[in-house]
C-alpha cells in the first residue's frame, strides 16, 4: 500500500541541456520512469548535471525537485531506482553559510520554501560550509554535496488538483498513456489533467479533462458521442447502448445529454431563469422566490408590493421592501409578537399595588385593607378601622411598622397589631379634644376661637363686630404635625425629668427672692417704705442722729 501511495520515476537529462534551459533549447528527454497516484506524480531522470540544471528541468513542466518527508517517499525512491547505482538530486539546499548538524534537516530547506518533514536519512558528517545541496543514493542515504558538482540524475515531483482513473480495456485492447511531463507507459495508477490515452486496436485517443457541468476529471474526446461501450462505458455518464453496432449514451429521468453527447446535464443547465429553475421532463420552467412574481418574459422576477394586498398584511402601517415588507405601529402603540398593542403607562408607573391605564396616563389603586395616600397617590397606606389593624411585617416577622398615629402591639399568639393612639389623653388641646383614627381634632369653647391647632383665644370686640358668633364652629382640621407616639419612658428618663423640674423650681425661687430683696431693702432713707412701724421708727431715729452729728 505504501508503494502505491508513493510512485517514483527515474529519467535521464543531459548536463548540457540543463545548463541552457530557458534559452529556447529543445525539449528534454522523457523520464526513465514515472508513477502517479491521485494528486501527485514522480519521475526519475538519469541525466548528469548540477543542482540548478536539475531544478530547472523539473520546473519546465510545472514540477520541482522531489521532497522526501516520510518513509512512504523513501519506498517510492527505492522502487524507481530498481537497484541502479548512482546519486540523484533531491529538493534540499542550504540557505545559510554552514550546516547545523543538531537540527533535523541540518539547516537545509526544501525547494518549496519550507522545512517540514517527518523523515531524514543523513550520512554521518560534521559541520560543513559553502553552497551545499543534497543527493540520495541507491542505499537511500542522504549526502551533502556541492551544488555546482554534477550528480548522476535527479528526481522530480508534480502536483495536480485532481486526476483521471486508469482505463480498463477488454477484448485484447491495449492502452498507452502519456503524461503532460513526458512520461509514457501503461502501468499508471492515475493520470493527471492533460494526459492522453491511446487505445489499440480501436484507434481511440482520449484526453483527461474536466467535465463541463461538474468540473470533475474524466476521459473524453473532441468528437461528440459515445465510443464502444466495452471501454469505460463508452464515456457515458449515464448508460451506454449499442444499437446496430452504433454506441450511444442515455441519461436518467430529469436529465438530458450534454453537448458532448456523453455527459448528463440538468434541463436547467444554461436556462435563463433569474431565480429558480424547475426541471420538467426534458424541459424546464422558471419560478420566483416569495415576494416576487414572474415577469412577462417568463424568466425574470419582479418585486410584489405586499402592502396593497387584500386582506392587509399589517395591522397599522406597512412599508414595502425588495422581496418583502415591514410592519410598523402608530404612535402610542408598540409591536408585541407581531401585533400592535397600546403602550401601557403602567409599565413605567410607580404604583405600590395595582395600576390601571386611563386616558392620558395611569391611576393607582390599593389592595383590600389599604387606602391611597392623599399626599402621594402612588403610595398605599393601611386602612385601620375601629382603632386597630394588622401591622406590616417583613418575611421574618421581626420588623413591623404601623401608620402614623398608631402604636405597635405584639399579641401573645404572635400577631402584630397597630393600635390607635388616643392623643386626647396627652392634653394636646387647650379646650375640647376629639380622637380620630391616627390623629385628633381640637375644639374651642363658646366665646373662644382657634388660635392654632391646639390653642384657643377669647373672641375680641372686633371679632364680634365681624359677626363671629363665639361658637368654636366646625372641628379644627387635623394638625399638620402629628404628636409623637406614646411610649413608656425609661426610669432613667423619669429621674432626669424630675431632677430638671426641681432644679427649675429652685432657680425660680432664687430669682424671686433676689428680686424681692432688691425691691424691699434699698439703702439709707428709702428703707422705711417697705419695713414695719418699729423699723420705720428706728430708721427715723438713725436719720435724726446723723443730722445732729
Amino acid at each position: 500500500m505504501r508503494r502505491l501511495l508513493l510512485p517514483l520515476l527515474l529519467a535521464g537529462l543531459g548536463l548540457g541541456l540543463g545548463l541552457v534551459l530557458g534559452l529556447g533549447e529543445p525539449e528534454p528527454p522523457a523520464p526513465s520512469g514515472a508513477q502517479c497516484l491521485e494528486h501527485d506524480c514522480f519521475a526519475v531522470f538519469w541525466t548528469p548535471g548540477p543542482f540548478a540544471a536539475a531544478s530547472a528541468a523539473c520546473e519546465r513542466h510545472g514540477g520541482h525537485l522531489m521532497t522526501v518527508r516520510s518513509t512512504v517517499a523513501e519506498d517510492a525512491i527505492e522502487l524507481l531506482l530498481r537497484k541502479r547505482g548512482g546519486r540523484l538530486w533531491l529538493g534540499l539546499r542550504l540557505p545559510t553559510l554552514c550546516t547545523e548538524p543538531a537540527r533535523r534537516l541540518r539547516g537545509f530547506q526544501w525547494v518549496t520554501g519550507d522545512t517540514g518533514t517527518d523523515y531524514d536519512n543523513w550520512v554521518p558528517s560534521g559541520r560543513r560550509c559553502g553552497q551545499l545541496c543534497v543527493t540520495v543514493s541507491r542505499e537511500l542515504s542522504w549526502e551533502e554535496r556541492r551544488c555546482d558538482e554534477p550528480a548522476d540524475g535527479f528526481l522530480c515531483e508534480y502536483n495536480y488538483p485532481d486526476s483521471c482513473p486508469r482505463l480498463s480495456p477488454s477484448d485484447g485492447a491495449s492502452l498507452t498513456y502519456r503524461t503532460p511531463f513526458g512520461a509514457a507507459g501503461g502501468d499508471f495508477l492515475a493520470l493527471p489533467h492533460g494526459s492522453t490515452a491511446f487505445v489499440s486496436p480501436m484507434g481511440l485517443q482520449l484526453l483527461c479533462e474536466a467535465a463541463a457541468d461538474s468540473g470533475k476529471m474524466r476521459w473524453g474526446r473532441s468528437e461528440p458521442g459515445a465510443w464502444p461501450c466495452r471501454l469505460d462505458n463508452g464515456g457515458c455518464e449515464g448508460s451506454c447502448e449499442e444499437l446496430d453496432g452504433t454506441p450511444s449514451c442515455a441519461c436518467p429521468a430529469g436529465k438530458k445529454l450534454g453537448p458532448d453527447g456523453r455527459s448528463c446535464v440538468s434541463p436547467c443547465a444554461g436556462a435563463p431563469c433569474e431565480q429558480h429553475c424547475v426541471p420538467d421532463g426534458e424541459g424546464f420552467h422558471c419560478m420566483c422566490s416569495e415576494g416576487y412574481e414572474l415577469g412577462p418574459d417568463g424568466s425574470s422576477c419582479q418585486d410584489v408590493d405586499d402592502c396593497v394586498k387584500v386582506p392587509e398584511v399589517c395591522e397599522q402601517v406597512c412599508y414595502n421592501t425588495e422581496g418583502g415588507f415591514e410592519c410598523h405601529c402608530h404612535r402610542g402603540y408598540e409591536m408585541v409578537e407581531g401585533h400592535c398593542k397600546p403602550i401601557s403607562s403602567c409599565s413605567t408607573g410607580p404604583c405600590d399595588h395595582t395600576c390601571e391605564d386611563v386616558p392620558g396616563g395611569y391611576q393607582c389603586s390599593c389592595y383590600n385593607g389599604y387606602v391611597v395616600n392623599p399626599k402621594n397617590p402612588t403610595e398605599c397606606l393601611q386602612k385601620c378601622e375601629d382603632g386597630r389593624c394588622l401591622a406590616e411585617c417583613d418575611a421574618s416577622g421581626l420588623y413591623c411598622v404601623c401608620p402614623d398615629g398608631f402604636l405597635l402591639d405584639h399579641l401573645p399568639n404572635g400577631v402584630s397589631l397597630c393600635v390607635d393612639i388616643d392623643e386626647c389623653e396627652s392634653n394636646h388641646c387647650e379646650h375640647n379634644c376629639t380622637n380620630t383614627a391616627g390623629s385628633y381634632i381640637c375644639h374651642c369653647q363658646p366665646g373662644y376661637m382657634p388660635f392654632d391647632v391646639n390653642h384657643c383665644i377669647p373672641i375680641s370686640q372686633e371679632d364680634n363686630e365681624d359677626g363671629y358668633s363665639g361658637d368654636s364652629g366646625p372641628p379644627w382640621p387635623v394638625p399638620s404635625h402629628i404628636p409623637p407616639k406614646a411610649e413608656h419612658l425609661h426610669p432613667g428618663a423619669l429621674v432626669g425629668i424630675t431632677m430638671g423640674v426641681l432644679c427649675a423650681a429652685l432657680v425660680l425661687l432664687a430669682v424671686g427672692y433676689h428680686l424681692a430683696r432688691k425691691r424691699c431693702h434699698p439703702p439709707s432713707s428709702m428703707e422705711y417704705k417697705c419695713g414695719s412701724p418699729r423699723e420705720k421708727e428706728m430708721g427715723l431715729q438713725q436719720v435724726s442722729a446723723s443730722q445732729k452729728v
